[in-house]
């Protein structure tokens, strides 16, 4: 009886996977590219009963396959399949109490840092470009993943109006790439600061010889006064109980004539948590503001000089991502298993899928105290 029932519900479970995924396009045990290669009847129960978590970690144990997680993920989106799978009591509970409780104290703040930006320079160096940008790459006439970076940097040095004689502080710096760009072909002071301890390290010794300055340093911890201050893809682990004191350190660091350039992941709409399984596995804690969040956070601080949206371009940077991960994997499968392969495979394509999808998007806003006097001319 038992086991009728059981196989009664798997049958009704395939039955919804499959209906939901027709929309999409996609076709379970299909043969085109994005189709989903079903290897254990057990994933349709799992998706159904766990949601994002349970596909991708269903994805992690070999359970499915596809050839085009990145197309897959695209069609899935655009077809609002996410929005029809019943989110988990338990996770709607954690982003109750994410709105009640600070998920991203200064002790918390670390987690992501231990979890994900420490996993090894090793990864890191040989799926990114040689200034070692994890951030969205600015593709207008770029060829290559290293071309697009050098003009994304660039971008931000002519946004910020960087010239000799200046201090730049770099809220979340990574790997020190950007502070090394703008000291030598701007001419400028820099401080840097992380909280991973690898980044500080590594940041440290790339930065050697040069008028910069990488700390280990939570950016409450931040006192001085600077002429600009940026900050590259850290706004996304700061948390929404957070983003006033965040605006409040950065205001109290800039001085009145200064600009501040923030470059972030947003979401087009608000939520208290993000993707489940990304929330697990890559950026614990971590949440992408709306641009309702990011405009209340800056209300009597800041005068908003510009906003930049080219979300679009985070496809391409994270299919390059993907491709220099895949073919340096033999260099790094001695450390990291065939677990961590998946999982790592699956995070890069889910989220070019979800940025060509334009379900996310990345932005780059201009900042001043009071207003440029004259006005000021963003450059593209």
């Amino acid at each position: 009886m038992e086991e009728t029932i059981n196989h009664t519900k798997e049958k009704s479970d395939r039955k919804l996977i499959q209906l939901l995924a027709e929309p999409a396009g996609i076709t379970i045990n299909g043969n085109q590219a994005w189709d989903i290669q079903i290897h254990n009847e057990n994933t349709y129960s799992r998706v159904i009963n766990e949601g994002a978590l349970g596909l991708g970690e269903s994805y992690m144990d070999g359970w499915w396959d596809c050839e085009r997680l990145d197309i897959f993920f695209d069609k899935l989106l655009r077809a609002q399949v996410d929005t029809k799978i019943i989110i988990p009591f338990h996770y709607k509970m954690k982003g109750y109490l994410a709105s009640v409780i600070n998920l991203q104290t200064k002790m918390r703040s670390k987690q992501v840092a231990e979890q994900h930006y420490d996993l090894g320079n090793d990864l890191f160096s040989l799926m990114l470009d040689p200034y070692m940008n994890y951030s969205c790459g600015y593709w207008q006439d770029a060829t290559s993943l290293e071309e697009a970076q050098v003009k994304k940097l660039d971008l931000i040095c002519q946004k910020l109006e960087l010239r000799p004689g200046l201090r730049l502080l770099d809220i979340g710096c990574g790997w020190g790439g950007l502070a090394r760009y703008a000291a030598e072909k701007y001419g400028v002071d820099v401080v840097g600061v992380t909280i991973s301890q690898q980044q500080y390290e590594y940041g440290k010794e790339r930065c050697q010889g040069l008028p910069v300055t990488i700390r280990l340093q939570d950016y409450r911890d931040i006192r001085e006064q600077f002429d600009r201050i940026v900050s590259v893809g850290m706004f996304e682990h700061v948390g929404a109980k957070n983003y006033k004191t965040f605006m409040q350190t950065a205001h109290r660091a800039l001085t009145d004539d200064g600009l501040f350039l923030l470059h972030t992941i947003g979401s087009n709409d608000t939520y208290p948590l993000t993707n489940e399984w990304i929330f697990k596995y890559i950026f614990p804690n971590g949440v992408l503001p709306s641009i309702a969040q990011i405009g209340t956070s800056i209300e009597k601080l800041f005068v908003m000089e510009d906003w930049h949206s080219f979300g679009a371009y985070y496809d391409n940077t994270l299919m390059a991502w993907y491709e220099n991960f895949a073919r340096n994997w033999p260099q790094l499968k001695h450390k990291y298993n065939e677990r961590f392969y998946r999982m790592w495979t699956y995070y890069l394509l889910c989220c070019a899928g979800s940025f060509r999808a334009r379900v996310n998007q990345l932005w780059q806003v201009v900042l001043t105290k009071y207003g440029k006097v004259g006005g000021y001319a963003a450059p593209r």
